[in-house]
C-alpha cells in the first residue's frame, strides 16, 4: 500500500459539555497539525498516489472554515462536543466528499482510503480512517 501525507494546521476555541470533560468544560483554545495521509494499492499513470499541490490545497480550504473560529458559534457544531477525535471523522468527511466531486483530479476518485490525524500536541494525536470507496 502506498501513501502521500500532507500536513497543515488551524487555531481553534471550543468548549465541552459534561463533567468527564472538568475544566475543558471552559472556553479554551487548540491548535492542531493536522495530517491528511492518502493511501492506494497501486500508483496511478502518472506514478503518483495523489497530487501533493491539489491535496494540500484542498485540505487548506477546508481547515481555514474552522481556522480562529469558536466552534461553539457555528451552526453545525451547536450542542456537539467538538473533541479531537470527532472533529478527525468531521474533516476526512469532507475530505473525503472533495475527493469524490474530483477537486483532488480525476485519478484522485480511485483513492482506497484517508487517515485523518490531529495532533493537539507533541504527546497527544487523535485520528479519523476511512475507506474511500463508494
Amino acid at each position: 500500500m502506498y501513501s502521500v501525507n500532507v500536513r497543515d494546521h488551524f487555531m481553534i476555541a471550543h468548549s465541552f459539555q459534561g463533567e468527564t470533560f472538568g475544566p475543558a468544560q471552559a472556553l479554551h483554545g487548540a491548535t492542531y497539525v493536522t495530517d491528511a495521509t492518502f493511501f492506494r494499492d497501486g500508483l496511478d499513470d502518472d506514478n503518483v498516489v495523489v497530487d501533493i499541490a491539489r491535496a494540500s490545497t484542498v485540505l487548506h480550504d477546508i481547515l481555514s472554515h474552522y481556522n480562529l473560529v469558536n466552534l461553539d458559534s457555528l451552526p453545525e457544531f451547536e450542542g456537539v462536543n467538538t473533541t479531537t477525535e470527532f472533529l478527525a471523522r468531521h474533516i476526512a468527511d469532507a475530505l473525503a466528499t472533495a475527493i469524490h466531486a474530483g477537486e483532488l483530479g480525476e485519478t484522485a476518485r480511485t483513492l482506497d482510503r484517508l487517515r485523518i490525524t490531529l495532533h493537539e500536541s507533541h504527546i497527544a494525536s487523535a485520528a479519523y480512517e476511512r475507506s474511500l470507496q463508494l
